[in-house]
């Protein structure tokens, strides 16, 4: 027995499980003989945690209020709560903000289960190992780099986590109730499930063509199709040398800009280009970035993005020139760094609306100021300003000032061009004037658009263009991207359940995927002959975009060392409840236990769904109670009190009368063709499926078809 905080093991629940309906780090903690250290007992603990994370007075705790988590330390609380709490909010500090934690003692004495909600398995695990040291050093009196460390955690949540457009469609998809699954260590997102889903990789989509993207990446392309179509756009030259970039610009008419054919966010662009020496100069840093130069009109005014998604005008965001205010000491590099770089909404990761600027290397930067003039090394004059970057940042939002038919130009350039999701890049003096007023033009049309600009502008307020992509996805307020979801658990007889329920949707005109103990099948064929009754094998088959239905068999096990392979169900059902040996590595020992793991698969049926319970079994009956859903209740009889009571409140039942089953709602009956002369057993599971088919809406005539029909399937 030690005075440590030693993790013994970690579990990823990575679907709903019986802490949280969201994926979830579970970690089994010894405290060893800290377990006789409540945090009240240890002199300065408090000061100390309390002044490494300041940001733990906003924890609620138990009180529900703020400051209730540190009253709690102060009062005496154990390590392993505290263990929770700090995990928690290093997740926070690392921009991975959750507020689901909870931590429980087990039958074994100083060992906790302590569990957080994740939102990705590495960062948390990080946050966990740094939340043991932080602790540990609270505990101990010794030094610990909190900023470091957050540092740390924050650059590995950054690495490993979606980034902020991929992330704001997610967000936007999990408030309308549409599923995600990640489908790479990258931002290839799949909204919904089986043969409903989408797909989203940063601000494309699955409805995004690969014609319109190379389009789009060739500017030069870009501009031939908008001019016959009456979409204003600066006349331009595609050009192989710096000579012929000179020669382009006394074509067009003087001042010009030279930029790449295909390069973005600004890279390589140099505008209002008024001498040889200055086009030739522009020339090379085109050429860097892009495979064609290309020199066209000088628009005046400021550059605009507009956001297209579907047809409509989303959001608008302007950009401006980027100054420095000579102080007649400071030179131009040091203004830079003390009047533009300190901008707490500048920096170098995604997250920031402004970017950091970097004076060296920057060509780009480096010929504007000979313009002017100068170097970085040069002190400009006192009260002198100087520009440094020419139509910056495009982070000023402007939606509400787009005149409409600056808007119909921008929608029409995108369905010009074929793209479903398009960043419009305008240069106009005035947006809010037609652009035919203001000699104002279309210089871009960009695939796959930045988001940020729009959710984080650094003036203005931020717009909800996360929504705006999901409702061109999932056009329709109940639209959720949902197939119906069956899911099966108990102690017995959920693999023969779940193969029966394969088979009723089967015969009801599904191409139902299913997953159990049997195998992976897919409409009845079999794909992989072992047990997939677990989380991959279901992710799987919700990857499949031929399948429009999915059983999934959960084995009590399964829910408690990795959670349930969906979000929500449209059917759950549940055979029976009994403790089990091979459940007492997680410490479940008896059938209340098992009822509370069990319970998960109730918690996770819909509104407008149902939960198949056995009657026959009274602690299942006793989880009807907990169903949001409808309520089928299925037995070897009807005169059970459970079901008498459940009719007689005009709920639906299936049983078995004289060798018929029966489905029975309220005093209605109606006896299936279909005759059962199984064993108990294989007639209780039969059950179950017949109740399920029926809450999924399949015929009376289909279910007792499929009854007849079943025995022979299985040899398939």
């Amino acid at each position: 027995m030690t005075k440590d905080i030693r993790i013994l093991d970690v579990l990823h629940l990575r679907g709903p499980n019986i802490w949280t309906y969201r994926p979830a780090v579970e970690a089994r903690v010894d405290i060893g003989e800290l377990e006789e250290c409540p945090s009240n007992t240890i002199p300065g603990f408090y000061e100390r945690l309390s002044g490494m994370l300041p940001g733990l007075i906003e924890h609620k705790c138990s009180y529900g209020e703020r400051g209730g988590f540190l009253r709690r330390v102060q009062e005496g609380t154990w390590p392993a709560h505290i263990l929770e709490h700090v995990t928690l909010e290093l997740q926070t500090q690392a921009g991975q903000r959750t507020s689901f934690g909870k931590a429980r003692s087990t039958s074994q004495y100083g060992v906790y289960k302590v569990a957080v909600r994740s939102r990705q398995k590495e960062v948390t695990l990080a946050c966990l190992t740094a939340a043991r040291d932080l602790v540990m050093a609270a505990i101990e009196d010794k030094p610990f780099d909190v900023s470091a460390t957050v540092a740390s955690l924050h650059e590995l949540a950054d690495s490993l986590c979606l980034g902020p457009s991929t992330a704001c469609i997610v967000d936007a998809a999990t408030d309308r109730h549409i599923p995600s699954v990640r489908l790479t260590d990258g931002n290839l997102v799949q909204l919904g499930y089986g043969v409903r889903q989408r797909r989203v990789w940063t601000a494309e989509t699955d409805r995004t063509s690969a014609i319109a993207e190379s389009i789009a990446s060739d500017k030069d392309l870009t501009k031939s199709l908008l001019v016959p179509c009456g979409v204003p756009v600066p006349e331009g030259h595609v050009v192989k040398s710096a000579e012929e970039a000179w020669e382009a610009a006394q074509d067009i008419g003087l001042p010009v800009v030279v930029k790449p054919s295909d390069a973005n966010h600004g890279r390589g662009v140099s505008i209002e280009l008024m001498t040889q020496a200055e086009i030739e100069a522009a020339f090379p840093i085109a050429d860097a970035e892009g495979s064609e130069v290309i020199v066209e009109r000088f628009i005046r005014g400021c550059e605009h993005r507009l956001l297209v998604v579907g047809g409509k005008l989303v959001a608008a965001t302007r950009g401006e020139h980027t100054l420095i205010t000579g102080d007649g000491k400071s030179t131009v590099a040091e203004l830079v760094e003390s009047q533009l770089n300190s901008d707490p909404r500048r920096g170098e990761a995604e997250e920031f609306p402004l970017d950091r600027i970097v004076l060296a290397g920057d060509r780009k930067i480096e010929l504007l100021l000979e313009r002017q003039g100068l170097t970085a090394d040069s002190v400009p004059a006192a009260g002198s300003q100087v520009t440094i970057e020419r139509n910056g940042n495009m982070a000023i939002d402007c939606t509400d000032e787009v005149h409409p038919e600056v808007a119909a130009a921008a929608t029409l350039a995108a369905r010009i061009v074929g793209l479903d999701i398009a960043g419009i890049d305008l240069v106009t003096e005035d947006v809010s004037l037609p652009l035919e007023k203001t000699g104002g033009a279309i210089v871009e049309v960009n695939a796959g658009p930045s988001l940020l600009m729009h959710l984080k502008p650094a003036q203005g307020k931020p717009r909800p263009v996360g929504e705006a992509i999901v409702a061109h996805l999932f056009p329709g307020e109940d639209n959720d991207g949902r197939i119906p979801v069956v899911g099966v658990t108990g102690c017995d007889d959920t693999t023969r359940v779940t193969r029966q329920i394969g088979w009723l949707l089967h015969m009801g005109g599904f191409h139902a995927g299913m997953a159990c103990r049997d195998g992976l099948f897919l409409d009845q064929r079999i794909v992989e002959r072992h047990d997939c009754a677990n989380w991959q094998a279901g992710q799987r088959l919700l990857m499949n975009r031929t399948v429009d239905a999915a059983v999934f068999e959960t084995p009590v096990e399964s829910i408690l060392g990795e959670g349930l392979p969906y979000d929500w169900c449209k059917v759950g059902v549940v055979t029976s409840i009994r403790p089990s040996a091979d459940l007492e590595r997680f410490d479940v020992r008896d059938a209340e236990q098992v009822a509370n793991v069990l319970r998960t698969q109730i918690d996770v049926v819909m509104e407008s769904g149902t939960a198949i319970l056995n009657a026959d079994d009274p602690m299942v009956a006793a989880l009807a109670e907990l169903s949001d859903g409808e309520v089928i209740f299925y037995g070897l009889s009807g005169d059970t009190d459970v079901i008498a009571r459940h009719l007689a409140q005009d709920g639906r039942a299936v049983y078995v009368r004289e060798g018929a089953v029966v489905l029975a709602r309220g005093t209605s009956e109606q006896v299936l063709a279909a005759r059962v002369a199984h064993p108990a057993n294989a007639l209780a599971a039969e059950l179950a499926a017949v109740a399920a088919a029926w809450a999924l809406g399949i015929s009376p005539d289909l279910i007792s078809s499929a009854i007849e029909s079943f025995e022979s399937s299985l040899g398939r």
